[in-house]
């Protein structure tokens, strides 16, 4: 058992050395790794060599369809509307609620931040938020601190639910109800981020003092609508409609600060605001008709599907590649709608998603290899290697330690849905050996895969984005401390729950 895990164990080994240690850009270690874990499979787990290939062509189908293309689709909505200035007025109008660094940092950084992530994702946010927060006066370190960690529980959700569908598929669970438990584990981080960032703010925990309860219903108020909207509706719409939640919350709770000044910037109309957001609006619309809560388009959307058996070997998967009710579909649609109405025209649209797509091909390099290599590790048994072995270490305590792992791939590859793809059939596998709920330690994984700020990837696009190459070292000496509380919370409240709840 120990030989065949230690075995299993050297491609993970290697993107631990290759991204932590030698800081090889992502897109050559994930090859590297999948063409390592393709000889592994064939010379030491006896896997024919067809089968082997077929596994990575089947991971890297899906690392095209449905990742990559949500990501490029969200990229889309987002560079359409900052060509057309709505990005700009959407900010503008944030600028105008508050003159207080506190509440300027929970509306920006936490809900504006949310909102961001649950449309594009892909590091978008840290460096936006940052860029915002440095304008109003915040240190640019501090700033990027902020940015990182207000950008955690959101990416669960981000990118119109990428990384829980994506978690979804790999282990075959059902979306809507592991979006649920995911929204439920995440409960206590949202509820705790925001006092973080207050506190991070002033760089003391007297900088409560005066927003203790605003910061309160800024979380509770993206908590609580996610919790709805994952039961109800899945993965799609938990950030958008959470982050929107958070944001009105907490302006309206600051409409009736007294100690307020007025803040010297032009609000927006509203007629302005509707147009700049008119993208957004649109997935929003389009995004709850094509789910399960209309049923009569949803099934008319869900029968043009293409299904594809890719792998040769025993027991293969059906890919399901569904054309129109995908999210990206969705994306593309309402982007291509909403940049009309913001006078965008189709041309320039189509120069912008050319843009797009040739903004991420590093990415989709390095996601297609991932999901490429986890794919490889699981119809090798690689994978079953490693949980059979970390069951029999770690016993009935391996749920205790699962976010971790999820926490570990998110350091490793940058991604949430990455760290998915690379675990969560570990994960799902653990499960299933100790015979808790599939759906609990699932979702661990998930939960702690949201610890981004912990990330070298991440914190390299914060220093890109307020130009200090050369200060991560600064940056990761604040992140790491926060990160490692975030995680022990994390970890310590799931166990807890986990255990009441019946779930391990």
């Amino acid at each position: 058992m120990w030989i065949r895990f230690a075995i299993a164990l050297l491609p993970i080994v290697w993107l631990i050395i290759s991204l932590g240690v030698m800081r090889m850009p992502a897109a050559r270690a994930c090859v590297i790794g999948l063409i390592l874990t393709m000889v592994l499979a064939v010379f030491s787990f006896k896997v024919p060599v067809l089968d082997t290939a077929s596994g990575a062509l089947e991971g890297i189908i899906m690392g095209i369809w449905p990742i990559m293309f949500v990501i490029v689709m969200a990229l889309f909505a987002y560079n359409v509307t900052t060509e057309s200035g709505g990005m700009e007025i959407i900010q503008n109008m944030l600028a105008t609620i508050s003159t207080d660094k506190r509440i300027i940092v929970l509306i920006i950084a936490w809900g504006f931040g949310g909102f961001l992530e649950s449309i594009a994702g892909f590091g978008t946010v840290v460096a936006i938020a940052a860029g915002i927060l440095i304008a109003f006066g915040l240190d640019p370190i501090r700033a990027s601190v902020i940015s990182l960690i207000a950008n955690t529980t959101a990416t669960a959700f981000g990118a119109i639910g990428l990384p829980v569908l994506t978690l979804a598929e790999v282990t075959g669970l059902h979306q809507e109800k592991l979006s649920f438990i995911v929204t439920l584990q995440l409960s206590i981080l949202v509820i705790l981020v925001p006092f973080i960032l207050v506190i991070l703010t002033e760089g003391s925990i007297k900088a409560i003092k005066g927003v203790g309860f605003i910061t309160l219903m800024s979380g509770l108020g993206m908590a609580i609508p996610q919790v709805i909207a994952a039961k109800f509706v899945g993965a799609e719409l938990p950030a958008i409609v959470g982050s929107l939640c958070s944001i009105a919350i907490t302006v309206l709770l600051t409409r009736w600060h007294d100690d307020e000044e007025e803040p010297d910037v032009l609000r927006p109309n509203a007629k302005e605001m509707l147009k700049a957001c008119s993208p957004f609006i649109l997935v929003f619309i389009f995004v709850i008709f094509a789910s399960s809560l209309v049923p009569a388009v949803n099934d008319v959307l869900n029968k043009v599907t293409t299904n594809l058996v890719v792998y040769t070997g025993k027991n293969p998967n059906t890919l399901s590649i569904s054309w129109l009710s995908s999210p990206g579909t969705l994306i593309f649609v309402a982007t291509l709608i909403g940049g009309a109405i913001q006078g965008v025209s189709l041309k320039k649209m189509m120069q912008i998603l050319g843009q797009s797509i040739k903004s991420v091909w590093k990415t989709t390099i390095t996601v297609c290899a991932i999901v490429g290599l986890a794919k490889v590790m699981v119809y090798a048994g690689m994978t079953n290697a490693l949980a059979v072995a970390l069951v029999g270490l770690l016993g009935p305590v391996y749920p205790l330690f699962a976010p971790l792992i999820g926490a570990l791939g998110t350091f490793l590859t940058g991604s949430a849905t990455s760290a998915n793809v690379l675990f969560g059939n570990l994960q799902y596998t653990a499960a299933t050996d100790l015979g808790v709920s599939k759906y609990w330690v699932v979702a661990s994984n998930m939960t702690g895969a949201t610890a981004g700020m912990l990330s070298p990837q991440n914190i390299a696009v914060a220093t890109g984005s307020i130009n200090r190459e050369g200060d991560e070292g600064e940056i990761l000496k604040e992140t790491v401390k926060w990160g490692g509380l975030y995680l022990v919370v994390c970890c310590v409240f799931l166990y807890i729950v986990g255990l009441v709840a019946g779930m391990i």
